[in-house]
């Protein structure tokens, strides 16, 4: 198979190697892609969001699937335009992928058909949003807009003044565009979180195995939100009993719910979940590979990825044997200094062996180009150093060790990725 790959950061990078260990690929194609990705596929400057331009490209290269990975173009409707040509495409429609695009859209989802979800308001009007909370008098509030963001579009306000500035600050001055004109309030939940990815037919749910994602820039969970400085897997409070009220209360509902609606998914469905005192709550859904989730999710798949892309898309995934590796998987975020918000790009970079100069490692590229035989950095969220181990330790023991031998100026990176997994034993 000749397969095309939407997307250019560290998740597709994941998405690519798992791919191109599978005896049916023929050859590999990415758009856009970045540095480390053009080593293994050849890359096209198509953005990720030029629909035309991707179904062009499908066309001009005759690709036998496409993979579109990122959320903005599934919410915009690519996997239908792909559709509608006859190409085997992976990723949720139009239709489905609102479970991301509209934040108010899963809340009501979940509240109608009983899934469990913290307790909630939606708004179109800054006033009444913080009238509203004001009213509740409960703090932490958490405050979303209700479009995409980044993954960063979550403000998590400690008193009355942070509320209020939160909203008007994503309704009023628009920080993030116009998927700010509507606005979530919830209630704040506590307790460990989990990611869990699954693959879905619309009738099949298969969770992949869970995660724990790192969201804030610094040690000890403090700092900005990012859109994730690191990941472990499994996560260790993701049990067995655990899985299983989340696959009756949870997964298999959400499926029924969106057939439901006329709205079948098909693709990769991730899961956010909140162990709370009270069982497992829906943080949030992504229509999509979570990122950087899928960095250490995939290494530990046991199966052929092409043959469950293909499964999904022709509705028989339940036909498809799905294996995990009985290892731990770790990967540690080298981000830009300055992210997540001012930073700069062009910066050489030195020690890039693509196997981390650790054995057991892999270094996935999210933002970085290749010019004149040097990577440069060309993002944020720079490098997913990688490890797999017998134990969750050896893997970060690994990863971390493929760190200290990765230089660009002013990198950053958290140093307790996995602290509290660990913990957690």
């Amino acid at each position: 198979m000749k397969i095309l790959v939407v997307g250019g950061g560290g998740r597709e990078h994941a998405i690519i190697m798992k791919l191109a260990e599978s005896p049916r690929t023929e050859k590999l194609y990415c758009a856009p892609g970045n540095g480390g990705i053009s080593r293994y596929a050849e890359c096209f400057d198509v953005k990720a969001t030029d629909i035309d331009g991707i179904v062009a490209l499908a066309k001009k290269l005759a690709v036998d699937m496409v993979v579109v990975a990122p959320d903005d173009p599934l919410v915009m409707g690519m996997v239908d335009a792909l559709n509608a040509e006859g190409i085997m495409t992976f990723g949720p429609d139009k239709a489905a992928a609102i479970i991301e695009g509209s934040k108010a859209f899963s809340k009501d989802l979940m509240k109608k058909y009983g899934i469990p979800t913290a307790a909630y308001e939606t708004f179109t009007n800054a006033g009444e949003a913080i009238a509203y909370i004001k009213k509740q008098g409960k703090y932490p509030a958490v405050v979303k807009a209700d479009g995409l963001a980044l993954g960063k579009g979550v403000i998590i306000a400690q008193n009355e003044q942070e509320a209020e500035e939160a909203v008007r600050s994503i309704m009023e001055d628009k920080i993030f565009g116009e998927s700010g004109s509507k606005l979530v309030v919830e209630e704040f939940l506590t307790g460990p979180e989990m990611s869990v990815l699954s693959f879905t037919d619309g009738n099949t749910v298969v969770p992949m195995i869970s995660s724990m994602d790192h969201k804030r820039a610094l040690d000890g969970d403090q700092g900005l939100n990012t859109g994730g400085m690191g990941t472990v897997a499994p996560n260790p409070f993701y049990t067995e009993a655990v899985a299983k009220e989340c696959m009756d209360k949870i997964f298999l509902p959400t499926i029924k719910a969106m057939k439901a609606e006329g709205r079948t998914f098909k693709g990769c469905l991730y899961f956010g979940l909140m162990l709370t005192p009270d069982g497992v709550n829906v943080i949030e859904y992504n229509c999509r590979f979570g990122d950087p989730e899928t960095q250490v999710v995939l290494p530990l798949l046991d199966a052929d990825l092409v043959d469950i892309f293909e499964a999904v898309y022709k509705g028989t995934l339940s036909d498809i044997d799905i294996k995990w590796k009985k290892q731990s998987c770790a990967c540690v975020v080298m981000a830009s200094g300055g992210y997540p918000k001012k930073y700069p790009t062009g910066l050489e970079m030195s020690g890039m062996d693509d196997k981390g100069q650790v054995d057991g490692v892999f270094v996935y590229h999210a933002g970085t180009k290749y010019a004149d035989g040097k990577f440069l950095t060309a993002g944020g969220r720079v490098l997913g150093v990688t490890a797999t181990g017998d134990t969750l330790q050896a893997a970060l023991d690994k990863s971390y060790e493929a760190v200290k031998k990765i230089n660009f100026e002013n990198a950053h990176y958290r140093t307790d990725i996995g602290k509290r997994a660990l913990s957690a034993k």
